[in-house]
């Protein structure tokens, strides 16, 4: 197995963490191991979560965070920045422990656009991380910095979505 690569999920668009999924499955099958860590998401339970528990210890969620955000950029309550704070040291923990093959940094474009975490201390661990371990990061508003260091970007785009005819979320394609 050669070197792990950087790539980046981001965009508008739906379907950036639903494509880190896909690429984990994939992974699982080759025998790799995949941990994806959700920065925003949760205390809610997602099909993501009971489809994966079935293929652990090759696959493993852990949710980090404590829900979508609400306060503006700049502006977050003091549990908010905490929570980031142990969060991400949880992910260096992972990410230097050379357990995994492929871990999926689900929203930390996110993390960054909103203050919580520096774009250079994201791309400190990105360069020092162990030389096989694949890294994906999704979320909105990828910095440029990271599109640059990466090793392949994809953008999603809306161009239609059902929110805007009055469809509400729908088990198993939001959530």
């Amino acid at each position: 197995m050669g070197d792990g690569l950087l790539l980046v999920n981001t965009g508008d668009g739906k379907g950036k963490t639903t494509a880190a999924l896909g690429l984990g499955l994939r992974a699982v099958g080759h025998g790799m191991k995949v941990l994806m860590l959700q920065f925003f998401k949760g205390p809610w339970h997602t099909g993501e979560l009971s489809a994966i528990q079935r293929l652990e210890p090759n696959f493993k969620i852990t949710q980090l965070g404590q829900g979508f955000i609400k306060t503006r950029k700049e502006e977050h309550a003091e549990a908010t920045v905490e929570n980031a704070r142990v969060s991400w040291d949880y992910a260096k923990q992972e990410i230097f422990s050379d357990l995994y093959d492929i871990i999926i940094l689900d929203e930390i474009n996110n993390m960054i656009d909103h203050g919580l975490l520096s774009v250079e201390e994201l791309i400190s661990v990105v360069k020092q991380r162990p030389k096989r371990l694949t890294l994906i990061l999704t979320g909105r508003n990828a910095h440029d910095k990271i599109i640059e260091l990466a090793d392949m970007v994809t953008e999603m785009r809306e161009i239609k979505h059902h929110y805007k005819s009055g469809i509400k979320a729908q088990k198993g394609i939001e959530f």
